[in-house]
């Protein structure tokens, strides 16, 4: 199944999970398998974050396409540019901030287990 570019759903959430700013959102694919929840690219504008929270019977995946940025993995915090990974499994939480002053754009999937 194909889902081309001018068919993909675009969004916009405002302070996502308690963040700050927005978040553009653009869900990959028509159809997902059962056990896939999101396939979709991330962008946080200069300053915007995802706030922090806990996956419970799931995992999310996030894979950094470009930009910069600082993230919360449980009680640690890092900071990951362009081509970087990170995993977030059930029953642990995560956060993500644009520390940059580009795009901070992410590629991101949430299976459930």
């Amino acid at each position: 199944m194909i889902t081309r570019r001018e068919e993909q759903v675009h969004g916009v959430r405002e302070f996502m999970r308690g963040g700050k700013k927005q978040v553009n959102i653009a869900e990959l694919s028509a159809q997902l398998p059962a056990k896939m929840r999101l396939f979709s690219v991330l962008t946080l504008v200069p300053g915007a974050s995802i706030g922090y929270h806990v996956h419970e019977n799931e995992t999310e995946l996030f894979y950094f396409i470009e930009g910069y940025g600082r993230v919360r993995d449980d009680d640690r915090e890092y900071y990951v540019s362009e081509g970087d990974s990170m995993a977030t499994f059930s029953g642990h939480g995560h956060a993500v901030e644009n520390t940059g002053d580009t795009d901070l754009v992410i590629l991101a999937a949430i299976v459930r287990d």
